[in-house]
């Protein structure tokens, strides 16, 4: 939750910095959705002040809103493409809708947990955190 001193007054989006296909995403939507939100890799995020935990930053994006409001996955996907506006916010709206949303889970968490696989995605994508190796390694 944000503190007094530091107020967030957009969301922010928190991704897993040392994932290829991770980043490849984030930088995909930075240049052609252009979301109204501060984006940074959970790696140099401050996860206490944001109130999520790093195992939690680990399994899945997060979307962060001012006030606290914590969303992952697939649904962190669709607050962003929400964000967005134009057609990315229709497509952001249909994700929030059962039965999709239910549907947009299970593809989100096949695609998480097979992020090694996927295009911009390395080895490193798989492993736990603790057992990537060190940046320039």
């Amino acid at each position: 939750m944000p503190t007094p001193k530091n107020p967030r007054t957009r969301p922010v989006l928190v991704y897993d910095g040392d994932c290829g296909f991770c980043t490849t995403s984030v930088n995909f939507a930075e240049r052609h959705l252009r979301p109204g939100c501060r984006i940074t890799a959970w790696q140099f995020a401050d996860l206490a002040e944001l109130g999520v935990t790093q195992q939690r930053a680990e399994h899945e994006v997060l979307w962060i809103t001012p006030a606290g409001a914590v969303h992952g996955g697939a649904q962190a996907v669709a607050k962003l493409l929400l964000s967005a506006g134009g057609p990315w916010a229709v497509a952001g709206a249909v994700l929030t809708l059962p039965p999709v949303r239910w549907l947009a889970h299970a593809v989100y968490r096949v695609i998480a947990d097979n992020r090694h696989r996927m295009p911009g995605g390395t080895p490193a994508c798989a492993l736990p955190a603790n057992d990537r190796p060190a940046p320039g390694a």
